[in-house]
Formats: C-alpha cells, sequence, structure tokens
C-alpha cells in the first residue's frame, strides 16, 4: 500500500478546522434531544424517570387465626419448662383475711366471712373488722364524707384506732378507696406514717389483689388493707 500524498494530507487538515467544526455544530446539536429514558407520563414532583419510580410495598395478608391446632407429636425431651414449678407461692398457704370478693356493698374472705351492708373493710395482723371511716369526725361527731373541700381523702384519726393499739404494727397499709382514686390528704398521710406505717392508694380491687399478694408473700403481721365497698358513693 503506497503512503497518502501531500495533497490528500493538506484537504484532510483543511476539512477538520475549526471554522468547518463550527459549522458542524448544528448538525451535532441535534443529538442532545435523543432522550435516554422515555417520557413521564405526567408532572409529578418526583425527581426520577417515571420507570424507576419506587413502588409501594405490600405487607403479606396473615390469616386472623391458625388454621389447624395441630401442634404435632408430644415432645420427649427432658430441657422442657415447667411452668407449673415457677409459681414459688404455689406452697405457701393463702392467708384466711384474703380477699375473695369485691362486692359494691362489702366483701366476701377467703375464709368463709362476709361483710355487707356497705361496711368497709380494715384488715390487720390476720383479723377482720368492719370499718366505716365516712361516720368518723372530729370530737366524736357523725359526718357523712371522707373527701374535703380540695377533693382529698381525709378522715379523723379515731378512724385508725386499730393500727394505734396493735404491736407489732405493719410495716405497710394498703388503701383502697373504692371505685375511684382520690389523693390523700397530708394530714391523713402524716398521721398514718406518725405510727411507722407506709401507705400506698390505689382503687379498692387492685387494693384486694396488691394485699393478697403481698400478705401471703411477707404475712399478714407486715401488711394491713383499709378497704372501702366500691358501690360507695357518699362524700
Amino acid at each position: 500500500m503506497h503512503p497518502p500524498s501531500l495533497q490528500l494530507l493538506r484537504v484532510l487538515r483543511t476539512s477538520i478546522s475549526p471554522s468547518t467544526a463550527k459549522a458542524a455544530l448544528p448538525i451535532c446539536a441535534n443529538l442532545t434531544h435523543i432522550q435516554p429514558f422515555p417520557p413521564r407520563r405526567n408532572n409529578s414532583s418526583n425527581n426520577g424517570p417515571a420507570h424507576a419510580r419506587a413502588s409501594r410495598m405490600v405487607s403479606r395478608a396473615h390469616p386472623s387465626k391458625p388454621r389447624s391446632h395441630d401442634r404435632g407429636p408430644a415432645s420427649k425431651e427432658d430441657t422442657q419448662t415447667d411452668f407449673a414449678a415457677l409459681n414459688v407461692l404455689g406452697n405457701i398457704p393463702t392467708p384466711t383475711t384474703a380477699i375473695d370478693a369485691c362486692l359494691d356493698t362489702g366483701f366476701h374472705l377467703d375464709n368463709g366471712v362476709k361483710i355487707t351492708g356497705g361496711d368497709g373493710v380494715l384488715l390487720v395482723g390476720g383479723e377482720a373488722f368492719t370499718w366505716r371511716p365516712w361516720l368518723v369526725g372530729k370530737n366524736g361527731k357523725e359526718k357523712n364524707g371522707m373527701i374535703n373541700a380540695k377533693g382529698q381523702f381525709e378522715v379523723d384519726e379515731q378512724a385508725w384506732g386499730i393500727l394505734d393499739l396493735v404491736w407489732p404494727r405493719p410495716d405497710l397499709l394498703v388503701l383502697g378507696m373504692g371505685k375511684s382514686i382520690h389523693p390523700i390528704s397530708p394530714e391523713t398521710r402524716k398521721h398514718i406514717n406518725s405510727l411507722g406505717i407506709r401507705v400506698e392508694v390505689v382503687d379498692t380491687r387492685n387494693a384486694a389483689a396488691q394485699f393478697n399478694l403481698l400478705a401471703t408473700e411477707r404475712g399478714v403481721s407486715e401488711i394491713a388493707a383499709a378497704m372501702i365497698p366500691i358501690g360507695w358513693k357518699g362524700r
């Protein structure tokens, strides 16, 4: 093959000169109109192309109820958990003064005693006493309420006379205020604390459950309870 002539080289050099390159720009500029992706179908605010738009993830539907109650053959391994053995209080007898049922007008105890007629109950040292703190006023005068003008639970010191006589005194008094809860007045709390007794205020249903648990665990000499029937409506 023969090398190119000098005339051919001059023609090629002239064809790629700057003036020729500027004239060729409009022809090459048409290439910028070629779109790498198809146009969007709507004027949404997404930045990416339409075909690359993220789709919404749909959670897998699960049946509301198990389709079968068959759990397969029983396991013969010795490492199974015996949940009955986890009840550390299972072998401890329930106190006789444990609350068996809370009624609107009284209580049923585990020993069969029934307190009715709208009376409350005071459980101290393994004994049960009927309790009507709403009728005990100052200087022996009767009243008909336990909530003061500030909406606080407040009774006279005579309502806690049994706690003053018993010895040794309990460490904790669970106070059930009926269906609802009211803050205890500073005077009433101060008197109970002066006897060396802590007080915890809850509604009557929770007070009964808490007393049953704590009295079984710690003994009736450590835990006392004073509860008002859940149906009491006086003020």
